[in-house]
């Protein structure tokens, strides 16, 4: 089987989707499966694994997304041969997906990663939010019409489909990680990353956008008062609004117990898991983030809100604590973990436990059945007789 994953961003790109797709392109390779990656920009990139495609573009502000209007010839020509292909963004990947398909009669998957009705007030920011939601409704709902399956990679994933008006087929297969390099890491040395030896270390993983909430877990920390062990937030990430938090770190008082990581390799964050405390996110627009899976990969209890797409992975008192949305919530959450060292070592027992089910290799097996099932179906329908004039 040859298996192009079209994506709007790859590498060095680093976001839930691009780590998703290189993880998943990892497990179909090992499972005898050839598979390319289909992206945009970055054509300086030099890549550290074989069929990558890249179409030249031109750069969307700081995003690390492209814009194009097709592929180029070679890179086309490469696209065509392939026999199943798999969508990850809504938008032009989607797009060059169902001219494909049109001409090659291949199946076409799309993988909802993202819960599309509340980011539409990022990716349209200078439309009224309503009108964007809108327009961001009726774009899935015309783009979904050429997919054969759509993913859902959470159960709110796919009840915000089915209220934007999708009509596809959904499954729910959940995002996968390599849960053995995160569980074999060694921890990272706190005293290089500047941090403290004997802090309660609380690591946030991911971009420092907007759409994180980010503000807000600063807040938390701020409300979580003392602790028996000090309460340290560490950053580790990039975006737009790291200046933003400088200054608020600043104006809440919070002098050292934020600390700013800066942008990691993906190879770091295993080591990174290893030397912390515990995962917290104040994000409340998630699909099901590949961050928090590979916390619990690394036997990190996840502090983070009561939210559709987090509590379908976090469990409260199991796995992780799960708070009303708001600072004040979350910051109690934090203070209890930071003062009960038994309570941490329940809720990490559970986290190992529970990342299991993300197995990359078990999620990968998923959708190889389905795409060879698809395949299946398309073949017999070319067998069909065809209707004859009498």
């Amino acid at each position: 089987m040859r298996l192009g994953h079209l994506t709007d961003c790859y590498l060095p790109v680093l976001n839930g989707v691009s780590i998703f797709v290189r993880t998943a392109k990892r497990a179909a390779e090992q499972a005898g499966v050839e598979a390319h990656v289909f992206t945009s920009g970055h054509t300086g990139y030099a890549d550290d694994e074989p069929r990558v495609w890249r179409a030249p573009g031109v750069p969307l502000g700081g995003t690390g997304y492209y814009a194009y209007r097709r592929y180029p010839p070679t890179m086309l020509a490469q696209a065509r041969q392939m026999d199943v292909l798999h969508v990850h963004h809504p938008f032009l990947a989607a797009r060059q997906g169902a001219a494909l398909r049109r001409r090659g009669g291949q199946p076409l998957i799309f993988t909802a990663h993202t819960r599309y009705d509340l980011y539409a007030r990022y990716y349209l920011p200078f439309v009224p939010e309503r009108l964007a939601a809108g327009l961001m409704a009726a774009w899935l709902r015309r783009i979904s019409r050429h997919f054969d399956l759509i993913v859902a990679v959470s159960a709110a994933a796919e009840a915000m489909l089915h209220r934007q008006g999708v009509t596809a087929p959904i499954e729910v297969i959940s995002n996968g990680v390599e849960l053995g390099r995160f569980r074999a890491a060694v921890p990272a040395a706190r005293a290089a990353l500047g941090l403290p030896e004997t802090a309660f270390l609380a690591l946030y993983v991911g971009r420092l956008g907007p759409e994180k909430s980010l503000p807000a877990l600063l807040e938390a920390v701020a409300a979580a008062g003392p602790t028996p062990r000090p309460l340290v937030l560490a950053l580790a990430g990039s975006g737009p609004l790291e200046a933003d938090l400088h200054r608020q770190a600043a104006a809440l008082g919070l002098g050292g117990r934020v600390q700013f990581l800066g942008r990691q390799p993906h190879e770091a964050i295993p080591g990174l898991l290893a030397t912390a405390d515990a995962f917290v996110t104040a994000s409340a627009s998630e699909g099901h983030p590949i961050t928090v899976i590979e916390a619990l990969a690394a036997g990190l209890p996840v502090a983070a809100y009561d939210v559709p797409g987090i509590r379908e992975t976090v469990v409260d008192g199991e796995n992780g604590l799960l708070a009303a949305p708001g600072p004040a919530a979350l910051g109690a959450v934090l203070a209890r973990l930071a003062g009960d060292p038994a309570l941490r070592g329940r809720l990490a027992a559970g986290a190992h436990v529970s990342a299991e089910q993300y197995s990359i290799e078990a999620t990968t097996a998923r959708l190889l059945a389905r795409y060879a099932e698809l395949l299946g179906t398309m073949a017999a329908r070319r067998r069909e007789p065809k209707g004859s004039w009498s």
